[in-house]
């Protein structure tokens, strides 16, 4: 999968906002070329903005173990859910992290830093990982609009 199939997948989704930082949106310099989706019915940035998942296309500062320096590599970044993170893990989001290679590609594997808050992550998704990355993209969306809901009801 490339960031372009990504980005159409998930944009196929029902009210989602895709945002894509780069110069002159106000974004942060580090975050140019990451893509971020968000669960925005109206078409406007929640005020809670707090996207679904996100692709990463470089190393941040103080993390830099999935190699994002390679060339053409990227991350997906899923906010699985404790269920769906268990399920690919075996583990709690709790517990502490296994043995696994955080670069590793084609590979469902717990978030580099953010695996304490549900997250997943998937480095150079391919075609090991393709449906199953799909899936979680679909869940969390789920999960997004679930919260989207709650919020407006109160």
């Amino acid at each position: 999968m490339t960031i372009d199939d990504i980005i159409e997948f998930v944009g196929g989704l029902d009210g989602v906002l895709t945002l894509r930082a780069g110069p002159g949106d106000g974004s942060p310099e580090i975050s140019w070329g990451d893509v971020f989706f968000h669960h925005a019915p109206d078409g406007t940035l929640p005020s809670a903005a707090r996207p679904f998942a996100t692709i990463v296309t470089k190393d941040y500062p103080g993390e830099v173990s999935s190699r994002l320096d390679r060339p053409d590599a990227f991350r997906v970044n899923v906010a699985a859910g404790r269920e769906e993170f268990v399920r690919w893990t075996g583990r709690t989001p709790q517990d502490p992290a296994g043995d696994g290679d955080p670069g590793a590609a084609d590979e469902v594997m717990a978030h580099p830093a953010y695996a304490r808050a549900g997250w997943l992550a998937v480095v150079d998704p391919g075609p090991r990982t393709d449906e199953a990355l799909r899936e979680l993209l679909r869940h969390a969306h789920r999960l997004a609009g679930a919260r989207h809901e709650r919020r407006r009801g109160r």
